[in-house]
């Protein structure tokens, strides 16, 4: 009767485990581990971005390239810029994860990121070119409900390169890059600090 007992036990403990094993897997194989999203506010200052991310659940991480074209869109600082930016970030997410929903939490990200573009010049009004790259580090947060996605976040680092005039400030000339600008702030300026706080929104997959 005991060893009756125990096969019993141990049987309706591999079943379950099995069991488990199979739903996480499931899971795992219906979870959207794709998104196409746009940066919600980028148009308003020039430029159309469009990133595509994948996750990579195994180790709670995910890949994302963006590529813009800067001139499409409503020239905020009427300096008609023609040009385009390319980034890539890799998300390490930190809390709030769900396997079920692998694009989802909150998220550390290192990235770096390439602005190539042309401007008229304020001052001497000729086609002037800038040139800037940067590497930062963004804290945010994503969320997925059905298959909608929104991903905000904010950060800063280190960039350089070729400098644009784009709008005069009381501390100088505040610079903007069509994906993070300079540091410009507290009568405080620095042509090598990057900064970049965004919304962008989108559709899993």
């Amino acid at each position: 009767m005991r060893k009756s007992l125990r096969y019993f036990t141990l049987t309706a403990i591999a079943a379950l485990s099995l069991c488990s094993t199979i739903q996480a897997q499931a899971q795992e194989q219906n979870a959207y581990k794709n998104a196409i999203k746009i940066t919600f506010l980028s148009w308003f200052s020039g430029s159309t971005k469009i990133s595509y991310e994948r996750a990579f659940p195994k180790c709670k991480q995910s890949g994302e390239i963006c590529a813009s074209m800067i001139g499409a869109g409503y020239d905020k600082y009427k300096n008609n810029p023609l040009g385009f930016t390319v980034r890539y970030g890799h998300k390490f997410f930190v809390a709030g994860y769900n396997e079920a929903k692998p694009l989802m939490g909150f998220y550390l990200r290192p990235e770096i990121m390439y602005s190539h573009y042309d401007y008229t010049h304020s001052v001497t009004k000729l086609r002037t070119p800038s040139r800037m790259g940067t590497i930062m580090a963004t804290f945010g947060y994503q969320y997925c409900i059905k298959r909608f996605i929104a991903d905000a976040w904010v950060g800063g680092g280190y960039c350089y390169g070729k400098t644009a005039e784009t709008v005069p400030s009381k501390f100088g000339t505040s610079r903007y890059y069509h994906g993070f600008q300079t540091f410009d702030w507290f009568g405080k300026y620095s042509d090598n600090i990057s900064l970049s706080f965004s919304i962008r929104l989108g559709v899993l997959f």
